[in-house]
């Protein structure tokens, strides 16, 4: 039985020293992986997956580590299971070879997809609060309304193309449409 580690970091500015440091003397192989668990291409973890032989073991550090949510970890234990693969979640010694390991794994699973989904409900409602206040959401805007009030009459009466205007505001063209729909809008809600 070879006991073999998936390590995997969001962005290269994390570290994963500490999942190095837990499962090192623990597992016969480590493979490192810099990537989103949401992503749909996760190159190192299909090759680890398809490494793993009957009685191999899967070993992460941290559930999260692994899977995007309670029904894709409990969809691919059910399919290493069927494979005769065992999982472990080293920081809690969750061993999914015993039924008391499947059980404890199973309610992890949920608590964990149960905290995602409250903390993208409170970030939502926060958004929602700070909207209702007049707070801005998202990346600050590339054009003033002065200049968009510039870009606007450069191109209604001036006979300026909008290509033409964003060249020399040095902005990409899709962003001085995109604005100057933004700001039509908004001119006519008023």
């Amino acid at each position: 039985m070879k006991k073999i580690a998936y390590i995997r970091v969001s962005t290269p500015e994390q570290r994963h020293d500490r999942q190095i440091e837990g499962l090192r003397e623990i597992c016969d192989e480590l493979h490192i992986e810099t990537q989103s668990a949401c992503s749909t291409k996760r190159p190192i973890y299909n090759e680890v997956l398809k490494r793993l032989k009957s009685g191999d073991m899967l070993v992460v550090w941290d559930l999260d580590r692994a899977f995007r949510s309670v029904v894709d970890a409990l969809t691919e234990a059910e399919k290493l299971r069927a494979r005769g693969v065992h999982f472990q979640i080293a920081n809690l010694n969750i061993d999914t070879s015993t039924p008391a390991g499947i059980f404890v794994y199973t309610m992890l699973s949920a608590l964990a997809e149960f905290e995602r989904r409250t903390l993208s409900q409170r970030t939502k409602e926060g958004m929602a609060v700070a909207r209702k206040k007049g707070s801005r959401i998202g990346r600050p805007r590339v054009l003033t309304d002065e200049q968009l009030q510039e870009a606007r009459q450069r191109i209604e009466v001036g006979g300026m193309t909008t290509a033409s205007v964003a060249r020399e505001m040095d902005v990409p063209q899709w962003t001085l449409s995109r604005s100057l729909r933004r700001q039509a809008e908004t001119e006519t809600v008023q």
